[in-house]
């Protein structure tokens, strides 16, 4: 004893004996090492104490899957690169949840121009079928704008679907979907939702009634505003002159709007360049550039989802970040992919206006604790040979 403090003596068992009793147990449940130390120091003294209370924390399992993020992300931004030409490339979202309108549509499809930002407001049901969004697509997309060569999405089952890719692949289309969890993949198509959405409050508090009545005007009002990415109005960059309205119905001249140096499409490309690296320059003060080798062990950070039970616990209670023991194979996009082994129950989830059927799926490389529950009519497309069991009324294989 000195001080009133027990002297611990240099024996590493020992010491990681009292650090795993101050952290692990029930009634220290896993504090911060600086909490940690200060609740140790008053009682016990061994050379370096700090640097080990800090080091076993650190190193912690629990606490690296369940602790809040303090540091910066890992990784610079990396912008898309900037099209060649108008409608070569395309963002497509969906603007979810809003009321029913008087023909029963409460979603609006958005399709973007990467170089223009010309846009196309599709209204449209939840439930519409695949295949009448394909035509919808040739026909108010492919009909206009020839077709676009890579597409850009979020993961929305309609986008990830056999038949999507299928539709698209028989177009000679390539598709790009954004990185779980990391919407600033899609950037552009989440900021024109935000936009979408404020203009369609403003109408229907403006001029009442139903926001598919004005979804048209907001189409056009959206392309032929100023953008600042553009320093100009979408509908100047795709057709070389802003569309007339009440305010200004001045006719142009033939000598303002057939000069060659009016398209002006390597500045329009530099500004959308100059666009998307300022948020590059301001994000990257944020991040720490890295590096990984073959063979690193890394955590995956997860979101818990309602309706799916991972890693044997639900909900809000999910660890943050997880770290699985076996291998995998990534992707050159650094993506990869769960193959589904086994259905092992159905369920039809009842909501006021339409029916929803799920599926619980078993996983290759998980426990029957870590089944997810997903859509059947997605499941059905993707891997049509599970749906062979008795709970689909047919004979097993």
């Amino acid at each position: 004893m000195f001080r009133d403090r027990i002297c611990v003596p240099m024996n590493e068992e020992l010491i990681q004996k009292i650090l795993y009793e101050a952290h692990n147990r029930c009634l220290s449940i896993h504090l911060g090492s600086t909490k940690m130390y200060n609740d140790l120091k008053h009682r016990y003294w061994w050379p370096n104490m700090k640097n080990d209370v800090s080091e076993f924390v650190s190193i912690c399992l629990i606490c690296q899957q369940v602790k809040a993020e303090h540091q910066v992300p890992s990784g610079l931004l990396q912008p898309i690169m900037v099209p060649e030409w108008k409608w070569d490339q395309i963002n497509m979202g969906f603007v979810m949840g809003l009321p029913l309108t008087p023909s029963k549509k409460d979603v609006v499809w958005i399709v973007i121009d990467r170089l223009t930002n010309s846009s196309h407001f599709i209204p449209v049901r939840v439930d519409y079928s695949l295949n009448k969004l394909a035509n919808l697509y040739v026909s108010e997309i492919v009909r206009l704008h020839r077709v676009p060569l890579p597409i850009i999405s979020g993961r929305d089952p309609r986008f990830t679907s056999r038949f999507w890719k299928n539709v698209q692949e028989a177009l000679g289309t390539k598709l790009s979907f954004s990185t779980t969890f990391h919407p600033q993949t899609d950037g552009q198509s989440k900021r024109l939702i935000q936009v979408l959405e404020d203009m369609l409050r403003c109408c229907v508090l403006e001029f009442q009634g139903s926001w598919e009545r004005f979804l048209p005007l907001v189409e056009f009002a959206y392309n032929n505003s100023f953008q600042s990415s553009l320093r100009m109005a979408p509908y100047e960059a795709l057709y070389g002159r802003k569309c007339r309205t009440p305010l200004y119905w001045t006719e142009l001249k033939e000598n303002q709007i057939h000069g060659a140096d009016l398209v002006k499409e390597r500045k329009r490309r530099e500004c959308l360049k100059a666009a998307s690296d300022r948020p590059k320059s301001y994000s990257d003060l944020k991040r720490k550039e890295i590096e990984y080798q073959v063979g690193d062990r890394v955590f995956l950070k997860v979101s818990p989802w309602r309706k799916v039970l991972r890693f044997c616990r639900k909900g809000k209670l999910n660890p943050s970040h997880v770290i699985t023991p076996t291998e995998v194979e990534i992707q050159p996009d650094l993506t990869y992919s769960e193959e589904p082994i086994k259905i092992l129950a159905r369920e039809v989830k009842e909501l006021r206006n339409k029916s929803i059927a799920l599926v619980k799926v078993l996983w290759k490389r998980h426990e029957i604790e870590e089944a997810t529950w997903e859509l059947e009519e997605t499941m059905r497309n993707q891997h049509p040979k599970l749906f062979a069991g008795k709970i689909f009324e047919d004979k097993n294989p």
